[in-house]
């Protein structure tokens, strides 16, 4: 399946891994949010977690055509997601975000925590409350 993906941390553009992966292999890059998700803090990047009535705020990437294959298996090995693997940080799901400004529901690539970091999360993490990683605290 190709879809957009949605980033929402070190991949946004004007962090460090938005040069080093992005750059080059995308058509559009435009603000979304994902709903009924949360953002919380992680060791140098962020982790979305899945909650009612959240909001974690981002960017819609869209790919090149002749790039995605590539960029596709770059995003899973910086983000460790291996499919079925329950060692992996995050699970790589298909969920609707909204891009802005026209508020188009686009279904897209989002890198969720995995349940076991999402757990731990919840009960000890530091949530960023704004929902948007450049807004938090350095």
């Amino acid at each position: 399946m190709t879809l957009p993906f949605f980033v929402y941390g070190t991949l946004r553009p004007g962090e460090p891994n938005h040069d080093a992966f992005l750059r080059g292999r995308t058509r559009t890059e435009r603000p979304a949010r994902l709903t009924d998700a949360v953002l919380y803090d992680g060791p140098g990047y962020p982790y979305a977690v899945p909650e009612p009535g959240g909001v974690v705020h981002g960017d819609l990437i869209t790919a090149l055509p002749d790039a995605y294959a590539e960029l596709l298996h770059a995003l899973d090995a910086l983000e460790e997601y291996v499919p079925g693997d329950p060692r992996s940080l995050y699970e790589r799901i298909a969920r609707e975000v909204i891009r802005e400004p026209d508020e188009t529901p686009v279904r897209a690539w989002v890198y969720l925590a995995a349940p076991s970091i999402a757990t731990a999360l919840r009960t000890g993490g530091t949530r960023i409350q704004t929902g948007d990683w450049h807004s938090r605290n350095r």
